[in-house]
C-alpha cells in the first residue's frame, strides 16, 4: 500500500508541477510538438518510400530473349543454368505465341498484323523471366545470364529501375536519420528547458533534502513531469498525422501518381501503429530528457 501511496503522490506532484510551471512547460511541449510534426511527416515519407521501393523489387524481373533457333533441349539446358544462379528465385517460360496474343490485344490493328503470321513466320521470340531474390544484385544476374549459349539478348529496364532505386534508397536513408536527429534534438530541449525548471526550484528541492526526502523520491517527479509533457507534446501531432494522411489518401484515391509504382500505403493500420510510436517517442524522450537533467544538475 505504501508503494501505491508513493506512486500516487509522485503523479500528483509531476501534474501539479507541469501546472505551476505553465510558461516552462508550454516551451517544452510546443518544442515537441513543433518537431513531432516533422517526426510524424518524415514517418509517413519514410514508410511510403520503403513500401514503393519493396513494390518495384517484386515487379522486377529480368526478361531473357531466346535464340530463334533454339531447340527443346536447349531450352531446358539454358533454364537449368538459369536455376542455379544464387540470386534467382524463380523463373517463368514465355512461349513467342504467348507475346503474340498479348500483341493482339494492345490494339485491333495489331490483331490483324499478328493474324497473318504463321508459325514459320512469327517475328518474335521465346523467353525466360527471370524473378530475383536480391534486387541489388540484378545487375550482375543479368551479366552471367549473358554470357551463356543461345541467348538473343537480355533486358531488365536498367537505366530506369537502378536510378529509382537509388533515389528511393537516398530518400529512405534521409528520412530515417531526419527522425533520429529530430528525437536527439527534442531531448536536448526538454532536458535543457527541465534544468531550467529545476533552477527555479533550486529552494524546494533544498527544503525536500532537509526533511529527509530520498534521491529517488525527488528524482521520480520530475522524470514523470518529463513524461507529462512528452504526452501532452504528441497529442498535436497524432491529431495532425492521422487526420492529413487519411484526407490526402482519399483526395488523391490512394495513389500518388497513375504507375502502380506510386500506390500509397493504406491509412489503416498504418494510422494506428504511427501514432503510437509518436506516443512512446513523445514518451521516452521526455523521459529521458528529465532524467538526464535531474541526474546533471541535481547533483544528489
Amino acid at each position: 500500500m505504501k508503494f501505491f501511496r508513493s506512486i500516487k503522490r509522485y503523479f500528483r506532484d509531476a501534474a501539479k508541477s507541469v501546472i505551476r510551471n505553465f510558461s516552462l512547460s508550454l516551451a517544452s511541449i510546443s518544442c515537441i510538438t513543433i518537431t513531432l510534426i516533422v517526426v510524424a511527416f518524415s514517418i509517413v515519407l519514410s514508410y511510403n518510400v520503403e513500401k514503393m521501393t519493396e513494390h518495384v523489387s517484386s515487379n522486377i524481373s529480368i526478361v531473357v530473349f531466346l535464340d530463334g533457333e533454339s531447340t527443346e533441349d536447349d531450352l531446358k539446358q539454358i533454364k537449368a543454368s538459369i536455376e542455379r544462379l544464387d540470386n534467382v528465385d524463380s523463373i517463368t517460360f514465355k512461349s513467342k505465341q504467348e507475346y503474340a496474343e498479348e500483341t493482339k490485344e494492345m490494339d485491333e490493328r495489331f490483331s490483324l498484323i499478328v493474324d497473318s503470321w504463321t508459325e514459320d513466320t512469327i517475328p518474335l521470340l521465346d523467353s525466360y523471366e527471370v524473378k530475383v531474390k536480391d534486387i541489388d544484385l540484378i545487375g550482375d544476374t543479368a551479366d552471367k545470364i549473358k554470357k551463356m549459349d543461345k541467348i538473343f539478348s537480355v533486358n531488365y529496364g536498367e537505366e530506369y529501375i537502378e536510378s529509382v532505386i537509388t533515389i528511393f534508397g537516398v530518400i529512405e536513408k534521409v528520412c530515417i536519420g531526419g527522425v533520429i536527429a529530430l528525437v536527439l534534438v527534442t531531448a536536448f530541449l526538454i532536458a535543457n528547458t527541465i534544468k531550467l525548471a529545476i533552477f527555479s526550484r533550486k529552494t524546494e528541492i533544498e527544503i525536500m533534502r532537509l526533511v529527509g526526502a530520498s534521491n529517488m523520491s525527488i528524482k521520480i517527479p520530475f522524470i514523470i513531469e518529463g513524461s507529462f509533457i512528452g504526452f501532452l507534446g504528441t497529442i498535436i501531432p497524432i491529431i495532425i498525422m492521422s487526420y492529413g494522411y487519411n484526407s490526402l489518401y482519399n483526395y488523391l484515391g490512394g495513389q500518388l501518381f497513375s504507375s502502380s509504382l506510386g500506390r500509397l500505403v493504406e491509412p489503416y493500420p498504418f494510422i494506428l501503429w504511427s501514432s503510437l510510436l509518436l506516443l512512446l517517442i513523445g514518451l521516452l524522450v521526455g523521459m529521458f530528457g528529465s532524467y538526464r537533467a535531474v541526474k546533471k544538475y541535481l547533483k544528489i
